[in-house]
């Protein structure tokens, strides 16, 4: 169990955000922002200049847009090794790219230049990075986005705040509570015309006013909103940054709650600036004084150098342990780092080794990775015998000595450090490791380890992971810490780990696919725990390999692997395992690859937690992200493997529908809550995606981006900027082959769980977020997702639905609206499509009215969900005939915009 004292260095270190990024608010000065450019962006001068003059302008813009509380005061911008080294570049330390806030790198191919950020966690959490690429940083899009430090500003209150836009590509107008056609928009004093582009020359368009849906009454699909290019609305931000009136984000006088964009769906209808002045940054930062500016940024410019890696290994008595099957963790140990360092690590990395018990010793100092020669220098010196105590500060010492003995620096060097055993004294090296400027990685190896280990590690900007009864943790742990530069092509990717439990002269078979994106440095690798199993490898053409192409280790580590010569086959691979000893005996199966050429990008999936940390009865999202490149994938089979301290496993299939703990559908984040908490301690987290049956596709739509103006209104005239390159309704999603991934998540903490076993229900179904209405004839057809009876899993209780004239009565009073019979409506399992009809007879239906409606869960122990988002439907038969809705605001006018001119219907 974490003792007091652990509890409160892991309060003070370990943050409950998991994307570990170095920025820090200090006297209301943003310090620590990290800026990476990709390897694959070619060297300019001017791209670095434009930098740092979009971070000055975004510096200023967001000074005054925030009331003087927050700017930028120190930046880092990291230069990748692609680029020739100059005087003025210093050495990075914990700076790496894989961790960077800002990234700079080219799009795909076919997809425009859109600044966009990572973001798809819940209201306020903060975002992944901001991606920004050499186009839109080169080129003058000001008419198009708005200035670039405007552009900055925007992105930086997802990525910082976790705020979501206030438009709607997919919904851009909706019937407002006065019965108005209204562009989806914040705020509504944004002006502008709503019109159907016929024919674009140049920067002149032929138009026509926009026509309405005879089926929702709302305009049609092609009907665009264009802004008047002078405004008088101050907000907002999150909206259109573009304008130059626009220096506010919308506030909770200025919000529209009723447009259906992003921010009302995540943040219940809450103003962008509500959702900002609560975030943990703005809790003591007190606006500046006086009227001067902000002082400018400062810039750093960092260099990447190759990668310097040194393994810190625990050989300490409680090393021998056996597992269940009669394997040591000394044997496990040593099977992972041979092959981390035979199939893992980077060529041309320095790699060095240190063993520690009571005390530690260097095995080998840094030496480069060039050939198998190398490979074999190193891994011969793996620890034979487990004896003695525990001293990680002795370890972490002697690492540092391994590499400055080596004329390398220890700053931006990279340690993985895995033990299984206590230290009390690890608190008393803290401060040499952040003096160091090392990247320290943990491997917890089971309940026993050190439990400040987390701390090393996010001191330090490194991953942390904890294994224990997954035979095959070890190996996915260090097929992890793959590089940190963003060169795809060099990352290791790992397509299959399985463990098979045989008995005596049985078999086992299986499949392995590979993709046409990857096949390069591919490894098959079985272990064994007492005798080397009789192996069968084919490939896609047949060609076959035995038990005698399968390389032992002089080490005795029981393992053996099979190098794939050139590049692997396309296709599926089949596999066969036979256990010729004479007792059962667990075998696994390990394959790893990279990308099939420098130009090639690979499928890559990852896996992390909502939080670091979680105290009992807070919730947790399993978040696991699968793309190419930078585009999301989507259609697959993606499960997460959660295992407790204790061994206990969870698995759980993850969902990309935009519902419970998923932001957004198809995005190419796969999400799930967990709640079968299985005591306290740490626990892991695996996952593991696989595309069957064609059924995978590559989606060209990105979320979270500045908003692409097409034009402008001045002078009652529309002025066109340049069309976006347009992409294909049919080419927005590419099909893919199928393919598997697998991928380790960093460890998490858990605290004040009850005891196992003994759960009282507390969490209650998860808010309906994707409720939709339509009228069919006097009826309301109701569509939405199943929520579930314990967040999103399982089957509820029953529903409550509710419905009104005005939009506020189930904002603000949901129990009071007027209740529909859902009598004969059963909830179905979670994720499943619902449908519910009913006639609404408590209300005055005519042409015109508006309903709005709005649905609560309950679940099986009467706990009760958040209210649904609100859909709303509009009584419409066309053509217009003027009769007199019932509506919730007392007005003598209804003004409605029909065929692009205003009619006023007078009520009586």
């Amino acid at each position: 169990m974490f003792s007091l004292k652990v509890i409160l260095l892991l309060a003070l270190h370990l943050l409950p955000e998991v994307k570990t990024s170095m920025v820090k608010l200090n006297n209301n000065g943003y310090e620590g922002i990290v800026i990476a450019v990709n390897p694959s962006v070619p060297e300019d001068e001017e791209l670095i200049q434009n930098i740092k003059e979009m971070v000055t302008e975004a510096s200023t813009y967001l000074f005054y847009a925030t009331k003087r509380r927050v700017y930028f005061r120190n930046v880092s911008i990291l230069i990748p090794m692609t680029w020739k080294s100059k005087s003025k570049y210093l050495m990075p330390k914990q700076e790496s790219y894989e961790q960077a806030d800002v990234i700079v790198a080219d799009p795909h191919p076919t997809y425009s230049s859109d600044p966009y950020t990572l973001q798809y966690g819940q209201c306020g959490d903060k975002g992944q990075y901001i991606h920004f690429t050499p186009s839109f940083l080169l080129t003058n899009n000001s008419s198009i986005y708005g200035p670039r430090g405007r552009v900055f500003a925007h992105e930086w209150a997802h990525l910082r705040w976790g705020v979501f836009d206030e438009y709607n590509v997919d919904q851009p107008f909706y019937f407002s509570r006065k019965n108005t056609i209204e562009a989806t928009r914040c705020s509504t004093h944004i002006t502008g015309m709503n019109v159907v582009f016929n024919e674009c020359k140049g920067g002149s368009c032929i138009t026509r006013p926009c026509r309405r849906d005879s089926k929702t009454g709302l305009y049609e699909a092609k009907c665009t909103f264009i802004p008047d290019k002078s405004q008088t609305a101050r907000d907002s931000i999150m909206f259109m940054q573009s304008l130059d009136s626009v220096v506010e984000f919308c506030t909770a006088k200025t919000h529209n709650r009723e447009a259906p964009n992003l921010q009302n769906k995540m943040c219940n209808h809450r103003s962008t600036w509500d959702v900002i002045s609560e975030s943990p940054d703005f809790q003591n930062a007190i606006p500046l004084k006086g009227t001067n500016p902000p002082p400018h940024p400062t810039f750093s410019l960092l260099k990447s150098q190759q990668r310097v890696v040194c393994l810190v290994l625990d050989k300490s008595g409680s090393m021998s342990t056996e597992d269940d099957l009669g394997l040591s963790r000394l044997i496990r140990m040593n099977q992972a780092a041979e092959m981390y360092l035979i199939q893992i690590i980077e060529k041309g990395s320095m790699v060095g080794m240190v063993t520690f018990e009571d005390y530690a010793t260097i095995q080998t100092n840094l030496i480069k990775i060039t050939d198998d020669r190398a490979y074999l220098n190193i891994t011969s010196k793996l620890p034979q015998v487990a004896s003695g105590g525990t001293s990680i500060c002795s370890g972490l010492k002697e690492g540092f000595q391994a590499i400055t003995k080596s004329n390398q620096s220890t700053s931006g060097s990279e340690i993985i450090l895995l033990t299984d055993g206590q230290d009390n004294g690890i608190s008393s090296c803290f401060e040499e490791v952040k003096r160091s400027g090392a990247i320290i990685h943990t491997i917890a190896l089971g309940p026993s380890a050190a439990k400040e280990l987390e701390i090393l590690s996010n001191m330090t900007g490194g991953h942390h992971f904890y294994v224990y009864k997954d035979i095959n943790g070890l190996i996915d742990a260090f097929s992890r810490i793959s590089s940190r530069s963003g060169d795809i092509a060099q990352q290791s990717l790992q397509l299959e780990s399985k463990a098979f439990n045989i008995t005596r002269n049985k078999w086992v078979n299986g499949t392995v696919v590979v993709d046409s994106t990857i096949g390069n440095d591919t490894f098959f690798v079985v272990t064994w725990t007492r005798r080397k199993p009789e192996i069968i490898l084919q490939d896609p053409k047949g060609k076959i390999y035995e038990t005698s192409d399968f390389k032992e280790d002089k080490l005795n580590i029981h393992s053996a692997r099979l190098r794939i010569p050139g590049i692997a086959e396309t296709g599926r691979w089949t596999y066969s395992l036979h256990n010729k000893h004479i007792n059962s005996q667990l075998l696994t199966l390990t394959v790893t690859t990279r990308a099939k050429s420098p130009t090639t990008l690979p499928i890559i999936a990852t896996a992390h937690m909502s939080q670091n940390t979680a105290h009992y009865p807070s919730p947790m999202i399993v978040y696991a992200r699968v793309s190419q490149g930078f585009l999301p994938v989507l259609g697959i089979s993606v499960t997460a493997i959660i295992e407790a301290e204790d061994g206990n496993q969870v698995t759980l299939e993850l969902w990309d529908n935009g519902v419970g703990a998923d932001t957004v559908k198809n995005d190419g984040i796969y999400s799930r809550y967990f709640t079968d908490y299985h005591g306290n301690g740490r626990y892991s987290l695996k996952i593991h995606a696989q595309a069957r049956k064609n059924t995978a596709r590559v989606s060209l739509r990105q979320q979270n981006k500045a908003l692409y103006i097409p034009g402008y209104v001045e002078n009652g005239k529309i002025i066109m900027n340049p069309p976006r390159p347009e992409i294909k309704e049919d080419a927005e999603k590419v099909e893919l082959e199928d393919f598997s991934r697998l991928s380790l998540g960093e460890s998490f903490i858990v605290s004040g769980a009850p005891p196992k076993g003994n759960h009282t229900p507390v969490f209650p179904p998860s808010k309906i977020t994707d409720l939709q209405a339509k009228f069919q004839g006097d009826h309301i057809q109701l569509s939405w997702t199943a929520s579930g009876n314990v967040l999103d899993k399982g089957k509820a209780d029953h529903y409550i639905i509710r419905i009104s004239k005005c939009f506020l009565d189930l904002q603000d009073d949901f129990h009071n609206a007027l209740l529909v019979n859902t009598s004969g409506l059963i909830p179905k399992e979670a994720g499943s499509a619902e449908h519910f009809e009913f006639k609404p007879e408590s209300l005055k239906i005519e042409n015109g009215t508006g309903v709005y409606i709005a649905i609560q869960t309950i679940s099986k122990a009467n706990l009760t969900s958040e209210v649904s988002n609100i859909a709303h439907v509009t009584k419409f038969i066309p053509p217009w005939q003027s009769s007199a809705p019932a509506l919730c605001t007392n007005i003598s006018a209804l003004s409605l915009t029909v065929f692009g001119f205003t009619v006023i219907l007078f009520l009586f």
